[in-house]
């Protein structure tokens, strides 16, 4: 995803693949679904390949069940 501005979604694919075991997409639409974020495995895929941006809520929602902080989703702490 080079020269995108689209922090969110590289930084959603790597904390999905770096969970102990890792996340499908359809696991982290599940997780989202239970928190009360409705983003189907499609959505996730728009997400991470960055065709789709994220609202600040589902930004919160994705640091929440990726047990990452909002900063690091956004490129703030590597």
């Amino acid at each position: 995803m080079q020269g995108s501005n689209n922090i969110v979604g590289e930084r959603v694919k790597e904390a999905r693949l770096k969970r102990k075991p890792p996340l499908t997409q359809d696991d982290l639409s599940g997780r989202l679904s239970a928190v009360g974020v409705a983003i189907d495995r499609a959505g996730i895929s728009k997400i991470e390949i960055g065709i789709r941006y994220v609202l600040d809520f589902e930004v919160k929602a994705l640091a929440k069940v990726l047990g990452v902080s909002v900063d690091w989703l956004l490129g703030a702490k590597d």
